[in-house]
């Protein structure tokens, strides 16, 4: 992996890259081992996922490609963030039904990542406090997640506070997980009191099966953190507002959001058309008989 692909920065590796790369391969190793050296890969991008450096993980499918075949290069639409994102709030609302026929508090776990546009770590580390409802503000500062020697909550990813909005469709949940409770309580616990994370929220709800049959096979936890960012990209949130919410350090992993708008090319067509229209529509010059005048410009 190293001599392939060690010298360029993270943010520069692409899904065409590891298909070259494992091309290469091919021609010297085994199906197992290329296999085997495209799992680290694929962790190690996760990561980056996770810490915004990236806005998808380029290498996620690559393990699945035939190998011997021909690269597989996945369109650009699909490695956009927004391709991870669910449709409306209509397929948001069903998919937290379906995880409160389990237990509210992973319907919560749900709506939160969603509607706060934030991580399941970040979720796990809400305190009541960080509510405001006079402000209409959630501020994420710390994120709770499973190390080595138990639980470890630290500050976010970017190092700093962040505000987000409380969107309407979220308020109800927020003022049932606050009502008459004490500001430095734990925002969100699981059924017996504890700390949810993404991984106890994908065993308890049998996550994949539950997607699945809710036609959203591809969707995971992270894809709800997409799916706010996204919404608010569309709703016409300005990109610098946007970054403060999603506490992006590159404006570029921002932009990921917003929507491919295609109207300006339209408007174009529509212009030099019309430009056309008007040729066509001109009387053609008559040629005049007799001796050519001459200007006296000339």
């Amino acid at each position: 992996m190293l001599p392939a692909l060690g010298h360029l920065p993270l943010s520069q590796i692409t899904a065409g890259m590891i298909d070259r790369t494992i091309d290469d391969w091919e021609k010297v190793h085994s199906a197992s081992t290329i296999k085997n050296s495209i799992a680290p890969l694929v962790r190690v991008l996760d990561e980056a996922v996770r810490d915004d450096v990236l806005a998808s993980n380029p290498a996620r499918n690559r393990s699945r490609r035939s190998l011997g075949k021909s690269a597989l290069i996945i369109p650009v639409e699909h490695t956009s963030p927004r391709a991870h994102a669910l449709p409306d709030l209509a397929t948001l609302n069903r998919l937290a039904d379906a995880c409160a026929q389990v237990h509210q508090s992973y319907s919560d776990f749900v709506m939160l990542c969603a509607l706060l546009a934030s991580r399941g770590s970040e979720i796990a580390g809400l305190r009541v406090g960080d509510v405001n409802t006079e402000t209409n503000i959630v501020t994420i500062e710390r994120q709770t997640y499973p190390g080595s020697g138990g639980l470890v909550t630290k500050q976010t990813k970017g190092r700093a506070a962040r505000p987000v909005p409380i969107l309407n469709a979220l308020k109800p949940v927020l003022e049932r997980l606050t009502a008459d409770r004490e500001p430095d309580e734990r925002l969100l616990r699981g059924p017996r009191g504890g700390v949810l994370t993404t991984a106890s929220v994908r065993d308890a709800t049998k996550w994949d099966d539950l997607v699945t049959g809710l036609g959203l096979p591809s969707l995971t936890r992270h894809g709800l953190r997409h799916t706010g960012a996204t919404w608010m990209a569309d709703a016409g949130i300005p990109l610098h507002v946007l970054q403060r919410i999603l506490g992006h350090k590159s404006i570029e992993t921002t932009r990921g959001y917003l929507h491919p708008d295609t109207r300006h090319l339209a408007s174009a067509a529509e212009q030099a058309n019309a430009f056309l229209d008007a040729q066509e529509q001109r009387p053609t010059p008559s040629r005049t008989s007799g001796a050519t005048r001459t200007s006296p410009h000339r």
